[in-house]
């Protein structure tokens, strides 16, 4: 989208939507990278509201983050125990703290939001510098197998329908550069209201790569947080890379 930039869609109004959103599998992810973490600390890129950091902090680990959204930092750190999280605000690609960790995590298709592949193996490249001996690096994203269904690389789709307000799903799809543009449009008295996000898809193969080129390797993939077989059906990946 033309004027679009990395974190304009996690504004005030966003972050307050974001601040109480539950997917319904964060004890299974808590879980996961709690077992990984063997006693910590953690990073989280992305660390948005809170949703997985909080409850493992509340598990006994150390978690640190790294943010791009100032207002997203700020319902983290109003909710109980925020405030006890060191957050750091910037590009996680750069990874701009200090130490090292047993475990950096991504989750929710987050890892898509930088936009180039240069990025992105940027963000691989400084993860495994902040990586201690046998650490591991996990993403969760979408496999983005879905894309051969879309009818001329777009698709709009309702996503809520209200006597008062309707709210539309819009996407393009750039398959030369891999991108998804997308609009969450909102239709309603107070007029209309749009929520851009940009993503910079990446197909497993191609995650497993950046591993290789940036001193890592899969060390496992799975279907889900719950360990379920990762096969062609997945609609989900679970990727843990190793130093």
């Amino acid at each position: 989208m033309k004027g679009y930039q990395p974190g304009m869609s996690f504004g005030p109004d966003e972050a307050r939507k974001y601040r109480d959103l539950q997917r319904g599998d964060e004890a299974e992810a808590v879980s996961f990278i709690h077992g990984l973490a063997a006693g910590g600390p953690v990073l989280e890129l992305g660390i948005g509201t809170g949703r997985i950091a909080l409850p493992l902090a509340g598990a006994g680990i150390r978690v640190d983050g790294i943010e791009l959204s100032p207002s997203m930092v700020a319902e983290l750190h109003a909710k109980p125990g925020g405030d006890k999280l060191s957050v750091a605000v910037g590009d996680f690609s750069d990874v701009p703290v200090d130490g090292t960790y047993r475990v950096v995590y991504v989750v929710w298709n987050t890892f898509f939001n930088l936009l180039t592949q240069e990025a992105q193996v940027r963000c691989f490249r400084n993860v495994s510098r902040h990586l201690s001996a046998g650490g591991c690096f996990v993403i969760e994203a979408y496999v983005p197998s879905f894309l051969h269904q879309l009818q001329g690389q777009q698709y709009v789709r309702a996503e809520d329908l209200q006597v008062d307000e309707v709210s539309l799903d819009v996407l393009r799809h750039d398959a030369a550069t891999q991108t998804l543009e997308e609009s969450h449009v909102s239709l309603g008295p107070a007029g209309v209201r749009l929520n851009p996000v940009v993503q910079r898809y990446a197909w497993p193969a191609e995650l497993d790569l950046m591993a290789q080129v940036t001193g890592m390797r899969l060390r496992e993939r799975w279907g889900g947080w719950s360990r379920q077989p990762f096969d062609s059906h997945s609609r989900i990946h679970v990727s843990v890379f190793e130093k």
